[in-house]
């Protein structure tokens, strides 16, 4: 699809409302996605804080956010704890992997660093759930393959989405976390 418009620019010619409609392709096959955010390395609570202005300034729509909640590590690696929580989103949404791709890069602008698998790091942002869209790439899993696994993340998504129905489990998250078998203690945070 050429642009013919005289401000073609951009993606093999495409003009910038083309651009847009492309990468909101996706608003109308999922209203909601939600987004797990922790950090344990320098001000937690105030990395959570820059993280989700960094969202809305990504242009992606924060609904509404659940507490603060402190959890324990659960890596081998020597830590201090978490603070997460978890951020719906809505429309309009960009494509899954667009989300990502700005997830990605709010992790790099606030000094995420990859060096130790699991370590300590100053914010995590995964995508957990996209409507029901399901994907197996390298780059995007949805839904978060070990979301239903973690306390962590369960917690405060059932905080905002007690209802919410896995697409692949064909569970809810309320469900999900009465079946969990993570221990590790999740507290609401108190400043």
């Amino acid at each position: 699809m050429r642009c013919q418009c005289s401000i073609a620019r951009g993606w093999e010619g495409l003009c910038f409302q083309q651009q847009i409609s492309l990468m909101f392709s996706h608003r109308n096959h999922a209203t909601k996605a939600y987004v797990a955010l922790g950090s344990n390395l320098g001000d937690r609570a105030g990395n959570l804080l820059l993280a989700v202005r960094g969202m809305m300034e990504a242009a992606i729509c924060v609904i509404r956010v659940s507490s603060i909640y402190e959890t324990e590590p659960i890596s081998e690696v020597e830590q201090p704890p978490y603070l997460n929580m978890v951020a719906e989103i809505g429309n309009p949404l960009p494509a899954p992997e667009q989300v990502m791709a700005r997830l990605l890069r709010i992790e790099y602008l606030l000094g995420r660093i990859r060096d130790v698998k699991d370590g300590p790091r100053t914010i995590d942002l995964d995508l957990l759930m996209y409507g029901d869209i399901e994907s197996r790439t390298e780059f995007l899993m949805l839904p978060h393959p070990r979301l239903h696994e973690r306390r962590f993340v369960l917690e405060p998504l059932v905080e905002i989405a007690p209802h919410l129905m896995h697409p692949t489990l064909k569970c809810t998250c309320e469900e999900l976390l009465g079946k969990v078998e993570d221990k590790s203690a999740v507290n609401r945070w108190v400043p």
